[in-house]
């Protein structure tokens, strides 16, 4: 039986359209709240067993493990460590754990709390009595529809602004992935074991592309003449730092500003090479975007 943690979120509603459109045959068990919206599931034609609970459980979450034979770990990389420490005493053959490319951030915000979980899942891989075999799989920026709290974000700010700020000259280089190549990679690697079994791969899009060109791509799609404006680091920094004394420190976007102008592209090539991942360049993938936001508007 195959356990998903967070298949109705962004990413999961994905995965779960590629179990549908594959026609999934095996027992599936999905962790939900009372709160989600179930529809997609029940629509689906699959067989699919919802069980209600709460992951920061950890009794709950060792129960809901009895029986499975493969964990997809869609929901919060902060719970990584006791799942596999769940799966691992309840004899689970496998475990695939989604995380982030933010655990390559040079800053404490975005890397710290990302780092110490990994460190904690290589520690278990290493020990000789964990029989579940684990693999990470890193998405960067995940962007692709309305849902995405990225892309999404900055279509509405340039539909709206004449005039775009843009952290030294939005030349940060970016590569991010689209969620439908995201939900693709997650059904793939969960149907190759042999191949991708005990492997960590970074999920990123087709090439990286600047923050600037991004935009531009964003505004062009939009029909929209932009002017940005470059703002040297050190005044976005300083900017932040104000916003965060006045506050006394509720908003605190000082390592925001600074991951601007962080370059964040990472190779998929050991993906492309082992399960032949070939993902949309963002040139198609924001053009749905837009077209979506549009659409709705």
């Amino acid at each position: 039986m195959l356990l998903v943690t967070g298949i109705t979120g962004h990413t999961g509603r994905y995965f779960l359209q590629e179990l549908i459109h594959n026609n999934y045959k095996g027992p599936i068990r999905c962790v939900v709240r009372e709160s989600s919206d179930t529809s997609l599931i029940e629509k689906s034609n699959l067989n699919i067993e919802n069980v209600v609970g709460n992951l920061d459980d950890p009794n709950f979450i060792y129960r809901v493990m009895d029986g499975i034979d493969t964990v997809m770990h869609i929901y919060n990389i902060h719970h990584s460590t006791l799942i596999v420490r769940a799966a691992n005493e309840n004899k689970v053959r496998r475990a695939i754990l989604i995380h982030t490319t933010g655990i390559y951030s040079e800053f404490k915000y975005a890397s710290e709390g990302y780092k110490k979980v990994e460190e904690k899942i290589t520690e278990m891989k290493n020990n000789q009595e964990n029989s579940t075999s684990i693999t990470i799989l890193r998405p960067s920026m995940i962007y692709g529809d309305l849902c995405d709290r990225n892309m999404s974000k900055f279509i509405k700010l340039l539909d709206k602004l004449k005039f775009m700020p843009v952290i030294n000259g939005g030349n940060s280089l970016i590569q991010p992935v689209n969620v439908r190549d995201l939900g693709k990679a997650l059904y793939t690697v969960l149907v190759s074991p042999q191949i991708t079994n005990g492997k960590n791969y970074d999920l990123t899009g087709k090439r990286p592309i600047k923050m600037i060109n991004a935009f531009k791509l964003i505004s062009k799609e939009l029909n929209k003449k932009t002017i940005y404006l470059n703002v040297p680091m050190s005044l976005g920094v300083l900017a932040a730092k104000i916003i965060k004394m006045v506050t006394a420190g509720k908003v605190d976007y000082v390592e925001r500003v600074q991951r601007m102008g962080e370059d964040r592209n990472y190779s998929h090539e050991n993906a492309a090479q082992d399960f032949n991942y070939d993902p949309m360049p963002f040139e198609k993938g924001i053009q749905i975007e837009v077209q979506e936001y549009l659409k709705e508007k």
